[in-house]
C-alpha cells in the first residue's frame, strides 16, 4: 500500500452545530416579548397540512409545559371559558374566525378554550379538511401553549381543548 498515510485522528470534525431556525419558535418569542402582537400580524399559513383521520386524536404542547398541566388539559379538568363551532365554515372563514377567537381569548385572559371543528363524517371518503388545517394553524399561534382532543362530552375527536398562554400584568403600585 504505497502512498497511504495513517490517519492522525479517527473522529470526524463536525464543526459547530448549526442552529435550525424555527418559524414557530420565532413567532412565539415575538409574542412573548411584545404586548401588542396579534395573530393577523404574524400570519398563519397552510404549509405542510397533513391530512388527519376523522377519529384521530390531536395533541400538541410546547416543550416546557408542565406535565401536570398537560394531563389536566387532556382529562378535561381545566374548565373552558369560551367556545367556537366551525361547522359549515370554509377554510378561509375558519382561519379568520380561529385567529379572532384565539386573539380575543388571550385579551380577555381566558386560559382554556373549546374549539369544535367537526369530523366530516358526512363526506364519505374525504379527510376532515378543517380539522387538518386547525391542527397546523394552532401550532403556529404564539398564544397557544397546548391543545388536545376533547372528552366525548365536549365533542371528542371533533373538538379541541386549547390552553392559552397567560399574560402577567405589571402592577403600577408595588407598595404592599
Amino acid at each position: 500500500m504505497k502512498g497511504v498515510k495513517p490517519v492522525k485522528q479517527n473522529l470526524a470534525d463536525l464543526g459547530k452545530p448549526r442552529r435550525v431556525k424555527d418559524i414557530n419558535h420565532q413567532a412565539r418569542r415575538l409574542a412573548a416579548t411584545s404586548e401588542s402582537s396579534s395573530l393577523t400580524d404574524l400570519g398563519i399559513s397552510d404549509w405542510q397540512v397533513r391530512p388527519v383521520n376523522p377519529g384521530e386524536n390531536l395533541l400538541f404542547h410546547v416543550p416546557d409545559l408542565p406535565l401536570r398541566t398537560l394531563q389536566a388539559l387532556r382529562k378535561g379538568l381545566l374548565t373552558w371559558q369560551e367556545g367556537l363551532d366551525l361547522h359549515g365554515f370554509t377554510i378561509e372563514k375558519s382561519r379568520a374566525a380561529l385567529s379572532e377567537f384565539i386573539r380575543d381569548g388571550s385579551q380577555i385572559a381566558s386560559r382554556c378554550l373549546l374549539l369544535v371543528h367537526g369530523k366530516s363524517y358526512n363526506r364519505e371518503g374525504e379527510v376532515p379538511s378543517i380539522k387538518s388545517h386547525v391542527n397546523v394553524w394552532l401550532r403556529q399561534m404564539p398564544e397557544v401553549l397546548a391543545f388536545c382532543s376533547a372528552l366525548p362530552k365536549d365533542g371528542g375527536s371533533g373538538a379541541l381543548y386549547i390552553l392559552l398562554r397567560t399574560r402577567t400584568h405589571k402592577h403600577k403600585n408595588l407598595n404592599h
